[in-house]
């Protein structure tokens, strides 16, 4: 299928490169020339066949809403709009009024993988109509890890940021957990090998978890702390 991508940045630019190993055509556009393959929305708009998916890869808020904006002048009824970043999910309910007005979809889907996920995908949490869905599908598939799992049809419009956002809460939280107990095991004298501490949580226990690994891959550094430096999430 034929996708187009606003915002090609760490996270878009790495998506455009995995959808397109996927076999399908994505046409993207950034402020920065040297990234884009078009140079204007319009343009964007104007080189994809209908019914077309726009996916929305900018910064929550301000931009988000002026590129919404732009692109419900520009498409056409029956067309798609996806939202990828971080907006507040009573946002996504604004958007899809105002572009179900003119009889355009929308979707709003939380991402993460980060800079990993051109290799390994990216867990997606979409809200939205099923007929809305249906005509992205292709781009959740092509996006998401292989197996099983990784991805989701949370609900209606505003599910998917309403999912990113309770698993940033989690996300954060076991971070924060995570240097706390780095913390304790510091203080405490008895303890005289941490690194190696949080190292052996790697494999069997109940708190191993990939973000358990890169916090222990980034805290074990030499010079990372001392025993009376303060660790912070």
């Amino acid at each position: 299928m034929e996708l187009g991508l606003v915002g090609l940045g760490k996270m878009g630019g790495n998506m455009r490169e995995r959808i397109r190993r996927a076999g399908h055509t994505v046409l993207g556009y950034d402020r920065n020339p040297d990234l884009a393959d078009v140079h204007s929305l319009e343009e964007l708009v104007g080189k994809l066949e209908g019914p077309r998916v726009v996916w929305v890869m900018v910064p929550a808020g301000e931009a988000t809403q002026s590129t919404i904006d732009e692109l419900a002048v520009l498409l056409q009824p029956g067309d798609v709009v996806v939202d990828g970043g971080n907006s507040r999910w009573t946002d996504d309910e604004k958007h899809a009024g105002e572009l179900a007005a003119k009889g355009i979809g929308f979707v709003d889907c939380g991402v993460s993988g980060g800079v990993w996920g051109l290799e390994n995908g990216y867990a997606l949490m979409y809200g939205g109509d099923e007929e809305h869905v249906a005509k992205v599908q292709p781009v959740f598939d092509a996006l998401k890890p292989e197996g099983d799992f990784g991805a989701v049809h949370a609900g209606k419009v505003g599910a998917g940021h309403f999912a990113k956002m309770v698993h940033n809460g989690i996300e954060y939280a076991m971070m924060q957990a995570y240097a706390e107990g780095w913390e304790l095991l510091e203080k405490v004298d008895s303890v005289d090998n941490v690194r190696e501490v949080f190292r052996s949580w790697q494999e069997g226990t109940v708190i191993r978890s990939w973000q358990e690994r890169n916090t222990s891959r980034t805290l074990s550094t030499e010079s990372t702390f001392s025993s009376s430096s303060q660790p912070s999430a």
